[in-house]
């Protein structure tokens, strides 16, 4: 048996404490089922506003000086016990965190010093609490700094000089570049390292993947796809450079947190064996929001309603959707145009197309437990969930072929298929596969046997804390050949 990992897991966010996009999801479930298969992971976030009350009137474990070219910024930090959370869980407080009023800021370089901040003083609270981390993972930009810090400066102390590093990308395109003065505020060299362009060595994630131990995306297919130049961000050489420390690792859901056997916010709960009852569902759905009661397929889509999410492209095959009949239900906020030109494709046929432009996570839930497919057009998606939980609920997805769609969704015509798959970023491609739907789901006892073959998919986390693992003993054996 292999001797437990020491792992010190740093993010931005983590769910049900603070979550903006997928990244809380992950770094709310990965560490606990990390720590079920027996390894001492403990996970250190920033204090946000959001998070103050849960300090009010503790007293901090540690307080440290981080130092800066202006002298120290003190560090203080908290250890939180919640049943919310089922690892051990830091906040970290200081001057740049508490002169922000926000996770993430709309301008970026409004964020640089309290991250690159927080990466240090979440490294210093292990030695401030002697307890040394075999490794570190870092999540995205936002956390990249300690990656950087370690790898470099870091290599010359003795208390980290054999501690090894993993950065996770989450979302290449947030690559947190232009810090080179918050860099250079707290004591960070410009990296030399030939691979990285001249743009990019003051851009914190490319800094981190320059020199991290390992790299991990979030599904096999992104990993492949973030080394071309269509996905890659102007850092696909770098990434190809690094092509043999790079692993894709699907993320996970919790399944009970999916369940519709047990969600109360569904009218009506079901399982696999009880696909009747999910009627109901979809027709509480189109009575609340004025659809007309048709055996038509009810179309869901959840999402952000952005470019990267392709809503932009599905536009068009939508309408032919709904002149053949079909039905849309859309919740999601974004683009102010895009959220226009929703409102409209509703406001020409509201017997058939339903847009709730706001967040509902129970509304969410309901779509998912209502509709018979879920839309997902993306240009580029490193995983996705919501084509996970609408498996989960017997909600069929229609994908594009790319990141983790591709990866955790199988086409029909390949035989024993869990949706309908296709490849061009167009709105013809979009309403061929609809239109598969469409004919498929006319033959009952076909239709539910897709729908039994996709809620019994296992996208359970401990496949993916394994692979995570794995992916950290080789992190730790790499690190150890290099600096011995």
């Amino acid at each position: 048996m292999s001797s437990p990992l020491r792992v010190l897991f740093l993010a931005a966010e983590a769910s049900p404490l603070v979550k903006v996009g997928g990244l809380a999801d992950v770094a709310g479930s990965l560490p606990a089922v990390l720590r079920e298969l027996g390894n001492d992971v403990r996970v250190v976030l920033p204090l946000h506003p959001s998070l103050r009350e849960l300090t009010h009137g503790a007293t901090p474990i540690a307080r440290f000086p981080i130092p800066t070219q202006f002298g120290a910024e003190e560090a203080c930090a908290f250890q939180l016990t919640s049943k919310r959370f089922a690892a051990p869980l830091y906040l970290i407080d200081g001057p740049p965190l508490r002169g922000s009023d926000t996770v993430y800021h709309s301008y970026v370089e409004q964020d640089f010093s309290k991250y690159i901040f927080f990466s240090r003083a979440a490294l210093e609270l292990t030695r401030a609490i002697d307890w040394q981390p075999a490794l570190v993972h870092a999540n995205d930009w936002h956390t990249a700094a300690a990656i950087y810090w370690l790898q470099t400066a870091g290599r010359s102390d003795p208390f980290f000089a054999q501690v090894a590093t993993l950065i996770a990308i989450h979302n290449l395109p947030y690559l947190g570049d232009g810090a080179a003065n918050a860099l250079a505020q707290y004591g960070f060299a410009l990296s030399d390292h030939p691979r990285l362009p001249d743009w990019a060595r003051d851009a914190l994630l490319p800094l981190a993947l320059a020199h991290a131990d390992m790299i991990t995306t979030v599904s096999p297919t992104y990993a492949a796809e973030i080394q071309t130049p269509e996905f890659g961000c102007g850092i696909e050489e770098l990434l190809r450079s690094r092509a043999d420390h790079v692993r894709g690792i699907l993320n996970g859901l919790y399944p009970a947190a999916w369940d519709p056997s047990r969600d109360k916010s569904l009218v009506a709960r079901f399982d696999a064996t009880t696909l009747n009852r999910r009627a109901r569902n979809k027709r509480a759905l189109q009575q609340q929001f004025g659809l007309v009661d048709s055996p038509a397929p009810l179309l869901g889509i959840v999402s952000r309603l952005d470019r990267q999410k392709g809503l932009d492209i599905a536009l068009p095959a939508l309408a032919q959707w709904t002149e053949h009949g079909g039905q849309t239900i859309v919740l999601g906020t974004g683009n102010p145009d895009l959220e226009q030109q929703y409102r409209e494709l509703a406001a020409r046929d509201p017997a058939r197309v339903a847009v709730a432009l706001k967040f509902d996570a129970q509304l969410a839930n309901r779509i998912y437990g209502s509709a018979d497919l879920l839309l997902m057009s993306s240009r580029y998606e490193p995983c996705g969930l919501s084509q996970m939980i609408a498996m989960r609920y017997g909600c069929i997805p229609v994908v594009r072929a790319v990141g983790g769609l591709r990866d955790s969704v199988r086409d029909v015509a390949r035989g024993r298929g869990t949706g309908f798959v296709f490849s061009e970023a167009t709105p013809e491609a979009i309403f061929e596969a609809l239109r598969r739907a469409q004919a498929l789901f006319t033959q009952t006892r076909r239709w539910q046997a897709l729908q039994r073959r996709a809620m019994r998919q296992d996208f359970s986390w401990r496949k993916s804390a394994r692979a995570y693992v794995a992916a950290y003993r080789e992190a730790i054996a790499f690190h150890n050949s290099i600096h011995d």
